[in-house]
């Protein structure tokens, strides 16, 4: 599957049957620090995703 990174970098991943939280984990980037989109639409890190998604990772910023 494709996967879209903040920085715009895309990257290739391939898991069996993973979950979004597997496929963060797998690229190294903190589930909680981020939002994934599949087709425009946020998904839930529970998920399951395919070889033919396209997510988007995107990363949000908060202050206090």
């Amino acid at each position: 599957m494709k996967v879209r990174l903040p920085d715009g970098q895309t990257r290739e991943v391939t898991v069996e049957h993973p979950t979004v939280e597997e496929v963060l984990v797998a690229l190294g980037i903190n589930p909680l620090e981020v939002f994934v989109s599949r087709g425009g639409r946020l998904i839930p890190e529970d998920t399951v995703v395919g070889d033919d998604d396209e997510l988007t990772v995107i990363r949000f910023v908060h202050g206090g």
